[in-house]
């Protein structure tokens, strides 16, 4: 789609991909290719660009600082139908995104197409832009507030959720192309070289920026804190900018913590992390050299925690854990526990600080960890993942974005990508709210069971039955080893059958694989 086209159509031409779901391959009126096994999509062709620009047109003192968004934006030619990226580095402190919308608002912009890395509640004041047409769909994670509004059938397009390295693929590949990608910085100079690790608003790495500023036709730097040139360290470069806008605060840099970012005190939570560990110790994964990634949540901090238990005890540790960074993690590297940590996401100040201050504490991207169209990524090397899920159904596929009631609720993030690791676990409640989380069949598949290796639940422990390996040296084993069936049957006894969510066959959003084919849709939620 050429930039400006308004968009009409929101899905088009179903078929039924190879997972079984029922897909669309036209979404927003452009062509899209249905699921098709993982690792069966091979991409051709070469790389996007962005244009072709001279050094004539810039600044010969490289100043580019510009009075406002407004002025910006105006000068990066801004048109109907655009589309317009913002980054998440800043989780639900985020003061960019919002007036982003108000400046193209102001100038009267329509149409637009939102990219955002993902979205938090601190985003639903731009509901209002979606319903006076200022922004006609989101691409991203959608969280809360705005994806109970695309539940309810309200978007005028159809949304498109990609994990963080589908996001980088989708840029890369020219699946999306970036008009204008705004991109707030803790630290930058008038040249626009930025980092996120420096400023009043620290918040750490600016990966997620990473493939906007080198793919999208404009690119402009917003910061509160402009430094003399240069700013270093320089995680995006200011040959990539265009524009230079300071304000007066870009985001809140206590609520980048995302509200998980605590051990878990619930006793269940804590016997999950407990057996997670233990299962991994007595299945012998936990080794000196080994890696391993977890995530934000408790239960997943528990789990770091008696992993680092299991290392210091042994006088062994980690080669290198990936991150989300978090004050645990920034422990084990400073007591010696792990050699590395290579970090996606800060989760809280103190992997701020370590990042700015240790250089063993590596700020990555989606283009290193994650991307699938590269040649290899950080997370087959990986040898224990932990995520989470809404849902798994009895063939180990997993759900993260939707409920049992089918609202959109959650973004996908790092998740797909990480199901690359070596041993992928979910330590999951066996229900939540007296609803059961192991079904017959997810309500939205985010993740294909062939790729989930253990599920972990307070009443017991299930082995995918492609892991023999794993069920033969768990053999004898003290804890409670189950069939996925089993637990399912444990669970219905305890809260009865859960009931099918009430949805139409109105696709509002669709989820993409992590190579950009389309996985499932997701659907209307019945009034």
């Amino acid at each position: 789609m050429k930039t400006g086209e308004i968009r009409m159509s929101k899905f088009d031409k179903l078929v039924t991909n190879a997972a079984g779901r029922v897909v669309p391959t036209v979404i927003n009126s452009k062509p899209a290719v249905p699921f098709k096994g993982i690792g069966k999509f091979k991409p051709s062709g070469h790389k996007t660009a962005p244009p072709i620009t001279t050094c004539a047109d810039y600044p010969a003192d490289g100043n580019k600082v510009v009075s406002s968004l407004k002025e910006a934006l105006l000068k990066c030619g801004l048109t109907d139908g655009m589309t317009i990226s913002t980054h998440h580095h800043f989780r639900n402190g985020d003061r960019v995104a919002l007036q982003v919308f108000d400046a193209v608002n102001e100038i009267g912009g329509k149409e637009m197409m939102w990219f955002p890395s993902a979205s938090f509640p601190c985003h639903e004041p731009l509901i209002k832009y979606l319903e006076d047409g200022t922004i006609h769909h989101i691409e991203g994670s959608m969280n809360g507030a705005l994806g109970r509004f695309a539940s309810e059938g309200k978007m005028n397009g159809l949304g498109v959720l990609r994990s963080h390295g589908g996001r980088y693929q989708a840029v890369q590949d020219g699946d999306v192309h970036i008009d204008i990608a705004v991109i707030a910085a803790p630290s930058a100079d008038a040249f626009g070289n930025a980092n996120g690790v420096n400023g009043p608003a620290a918040c750490g790495l600016l990966g997620f920026a990473l493939a906007d500023s080198q793919y999208a036709d404009k690119v402009i730097i917003v910061t509160d804190n402009l430094v003399p040139f240069p700013c270093i360290p320089w995680q995006i470069q200011g040959n990539y900018v265009d524009y230079v806008v300071v304000l007066d605060q870009i985001g809140i840099p206590e609520k980048i913590i995302s509200g998980t970012t605590q051990i878990t005190k619930s006793p269940d939570r804590l016997l999950l992390a407990e057996w997670t560990a233990e299962f991994c110790d007595e299945a012998g994964l936990i080794y000196d050299g080994f890696s391993f990634q977890s995530g934000a949540g408790g239960t997943a901090l528990s789990i770091g925690i008696y992993f680092a238990d299991i290392l210091r005890k042994r006088g062994w540790k980690a080669r290198f854990a990936r991150g989300g960074s978090n004050k645990y993690l920034v422990q084990m590297l400073e007591e010696g526990l792990t050699d590395y940590i290579l970090d996606g996401q800060t989760f809280d100040l103190e992997g701020v600080r370590s990042m700015r201050d240790n250089p063993n504490h590596v700020n990555t991207s989606p283009f290193t960890s994650y991307n699938y169209h590269g040649k290899g990524n950080f997370s087959s090397l990986v040898d224990i993942v932990i995520l989470g899920a809404t849902e798994v159904d009895v063939n180990f596929n997993a759900n993260v974005v939707t409920h049992s009631d089918g609202l959109l609720l959650h973004g996908i993030g790092g998740w797909q990508n990480c199901l690359f690791g070596k041993t992928v676990i979910l330590p999951i409640p066996l229900f939540r709210d007296r609803i059961p989380v192991i079904r017959d069949e997810v309500t939205t598949l985010c993740g294909p069971g062939e790729l989930i290796d253990v599920i972990v639940t307070e009443r017991g422990i299930a082995i995918n039955p492609r892991r023999t390996d794993l069920i033969e040296k768990m053999k004898g084993s003290p804890l409670p080893i189950k069939t996925i069936q089993e637990l399912k049957g444990t669970a219905e006894q305890i809260c009865g059958i859960p009931e099918k969510p009430e949805l139409t066959d109105e696709i509002i959003a669709v989820i993409k694989w992590v190579d950009g084919t389309v996985l499932d849709s997701v659907y209307k939620v019945k009034e």
